[in-house]
């Protein structure tokens, strides 16, 4: 190496140690204001005792962020403030928080605060018992209960929150509550962007207003324009209604919903039910509109009543229904079934229309087949308009009317190529308590067939006639009697020498193949459907842990004193691609000397501690940190643990950083300074002020025993439960 390159590299070592030592000395908190600075080492070791006098209060300063309170201390070595009474920390012109206590960390730029704690940005108020707040990831996040308060989007409370003040989102986790003027929203996980008021649910969730209540796994709500969707078991109750679907929509405003694939809207008052793929419902206006597979339900306690059609509306108030069905319509019942273009059916009065297209003329080639329709056991009937008239309370047929073009057909039972026909302008017809069909008067131009047969049911012949009407019985579907009215003509005529092409009615049309047997013919003539794919929300992404490795890596190199901000092990989701249904304990941890590490594990059945059930890994002697990964038995559930550390009885003091147990999903995180609380160290092991554990043999009658380990204590353990349940 030349000496201009000797003179270049000692520059750049020189530019880079003096910009390392700025960024330093930028870190270094600094005290701006303190009315009397003391030292008490006796109670206050490394600490500067900073006290407000009358005029202000304490203020201390770092990167941008000032801190004002009545009493603080102050240590210097490790650039951290331990701050009393009337807090205030601000940051610039966006954040403000106050509390009873803060301790704050130039290192790490963590900030606990503790005691009636607010923090307040632009566009919301957090309210806590305790609250971390990371200056670096600019994040708050609060574990122990919470609530936050955005004017016009409500007062939010859950147990867990985090604010991410960059994205202005929160995310709660568990008892999550939202309440606004008209709105009360429940969940469990929840998004909430305080900038626009948009909230994402996500578990078990509810939106409850006056008008109604909404219930999904998956939704969505704008809590400034009070619309939104609902996914995955998507549910809204509008008094009277429930409305169910793979995707809805809602707009509160106006108490609309529309809803996509899979819908059942149910009328728990008239004991109806609407099926179909596509849904619009107006609450004020009492209306329900519904296509795409439509299907109308009327729940009766023997036999409900099924209706179909491209698209049916139900309007009217609850004691007054209507349930309009639109082209192509069709109706099923056990006892009597139909087809129209449109079938109209008033709850209330108990009167079902079937009605015929009136665009089309008599003439039309397709008005026979459009005319409407009805079978009942062994009868079709038709007519331009049918009505059929129910008894709400008996839930039986009562009567039918066929207006214009009445014409009644039944096929002859015997001979299975004749028919019974009956034609005339208008159709009374009554039913009996089996809704069988049994009185029929028609009236005007009336005109019939009959196979007349005996008592032994041998054909006498065929009998044709003309007559200003007709009034017959039916028993069991088939004629049983009949009267002729001002009968113009006719004749009873043996088979042989009736003319073929007489046999039928002008007008006549058998139309068998028509008739619905089952719900499902409803739907036989349909095209095929095929579903929009709904693209929905994004699952849920849980939150990553507040207290992450890099997190921790910052905290535990500023020092014990701040690592002592986490007061309980941390419950948190495991960072994994796929969970394992085993146990998992990883042991990070710097050992100087080769050794054994020995854990033990005690089963949910079992009570004490056996070789049989401990897994032994050796360590290699290492002066940096390293992991020890256990694995125990897939499928297995364990209660209790020790940890044996090691049988050299010259090993050097043991630091253990951390302690992660993981169970499928879920982890515990334990830090180096809480691990003695909850893995009590025995007798062999003394733990110093770093943190370290120093192993030790023990002198018992002239017998020299070595055996350092760990057990659980009983709140760990309680924790290891929680793995399970959650």
């Amino acid at each position: 190496m030349n000496k201009l390159q000797v003179l270049f590299t000692t520059f750049l070592i020189a530019v880079f140690s003096i910009v390392k030592i700025q960024a330093q000395e930028e870190k270094k908190i600094e005290i701006e204001y303190a009315g009397k600075l003391n030292v008490d080492e006796e109670n206050y070791p490394g600490a500067r005792v900073l006290t407000r006098d009358d005029s202000q209060q304490v203020q201390i300063s770092h990167r941008g962020t000032n801190l004002w309170c009545d009493r603080a201390l102050y240590y210097g070595k490790e650039n951290f403030i331990e701050a009393y009474g009337n807090v205030i920390l601000i940051q610039g012109d966006t954040i403000n928080m106050t509390s009873k206590y803060v301790e704050y960390s130039g290192f790490t730029e963590l900030a606990f605060a503790s005691g009636d704690v607010i923090l307040k940005d632009p566009n919301s108020t957090i309210t806590s018992d305790t609250l971390f707040f990371d200056r670096l990831k600019q994040q708050a996040f609060y574990k122990s209960g919470g609530t936050v308060v955005k004017d016009s989007s409500g007062t939010i409370t859950s147990r867990i929150g985090r604010y991410y003040m960059d994205l202005k989102k929160y995310q709660f986790v568990e008892d999550v509550v939202l309440v606004n003027d008209s709105t009360t929203i429940n969940s469990n996980y929840f998004d909430f962007y305080s900038d626009s008021g948009h909230a994402y649910l996500f578990g078990p969730s509810t939106i409850t207003n006056p008008e109604s209540t909404t219930y999904c796994e998956k939704g969505f709500y704008d809590t400034e324009n009070k619309v939104g969707y609902a996914l995955k078991k998507a549910r809204i109750n509008y008094d009277n209604r429930i409305i169910e679907g793979d995707s809805l929509y809602f707009d509160n405003n106006i108490s609309f919903a529309s809803a996509t694939n899979n819908i059942k809207v149910t009328d728990t008052l008239n004991k109806s039910i609407i099926k179909g793929h596509y849904a619009e419902v107006f609450k004020e206006k009492d209306s329900v509109f519904i296509t795409k597979r439509a299907l109308a339900i009327t729940i009766q306690e023997n036999d409900s009543i099924y209706m179909h059609a491209d698209k049916i509306m139900v309007t009217g108030k609850p004691d007054n229904r209507i349930i309009n069905a639109y082209y192509n319509a069709k109706i099923f019942k056990s006892d009597i079934s139909g087809k129209a273009d449109s079938i109209h059916s008033h709850q209330k009065t108990g009167v079902t229309k079937l009605i015929n297209i009136p665009r089309f003329s008599p003439g039309d080639k397709f008005s026979v087949k459009r005319k409407p329709i009805l079978w009942n056991f062994e009868n079709q009937m038709t007519g331009d308009t049918i009505h059929l008239i129910s008894n709400n309370e008996t839930e039986k047929l009562d009567s039918l009317l066929v207006f214009n073009n009445a014409f009644i057909i039944s096929q002859d039972t015997i001979s299975k190529t004749g028919f019974n026909q009956i034609y005339g302008m208008r159709l009374v017809g009554l039913f009996n308590d089996e809704n069988q069909l049994r009185e029929v008067d028609i009236t005007k131009n009336a005109q019939s067939i009959f196979y007349a047969r005996n008592d032994k049911q041998e054909l006498i012949g065929i009998d044709k006639a003309k007559s200003g009407s007709i009034s017959m019985l039916f028993e069991n579907g088939d004629i049983e009697e009949y009267t002729r009215f001002n009968q113009i003509d006719g004749n009873l005529y043996p088979e042989s020498k009736y003319p073929e092409n007489e046999k039928i009615l002008k007008g006549f049309d058998w139309r068998e193949e028509e008739r619905p047997m089952s719900v499902e013919d409803l739907f036989k003539d349909d095209p095929p459907l095929e579903l929009p794919t709904i693209k929905g929300l994004e699952d849920y992404v849980p939150q990553e842990a507040f207290f992450d490795d890099e997190m921790m890596e910052r905290i535990q190199q500023a020092g014990n004193r701040h690592i002592k901000i986490l007061t309980e092990p941390l419950f948190r989701k495991a960072i994994s691609k796929e969970p394992k249904n085993y146990f998992q304990v990883i042991i990070s941890l710097l050992v100087e000397k080769n050794d054994d590490f020995q854990l033990f594990y005690v089963d949910e059945n079992a009570n004490q501690f056996t070789e049989k059930e401990s897994i032994t890994k050796k360590v290699i002697g290492n002066k940096e940190f390293q992991k020890i990964d256990y694995e125990l038995p897939s499928g297995m559930f364990v209660n209790n643990l020790r940890l044996d550390i090691g049988s050299n009885r010259s090993q050097s003091p043991i630091q253990i950083n951390s302690i992660t147990i993981r169970y499928q999903k879920n982890e515990i995180f334990i830090p180096k300074h809480l691990i003695p609380k909850y893995f009590i160290p025995n007798g062999y092991i003394k733990l110093n002020d770093e943190y370290n554990y120093i192993t030790n043999t023990i002198n018992n009658n002239n017998e020299i025993s070595y055996d350092p380990f760990f057990t659980c204590s009983i709140e760990i353990i309680d924790f290891i439960k929680k793995l399970k349940n959650n």
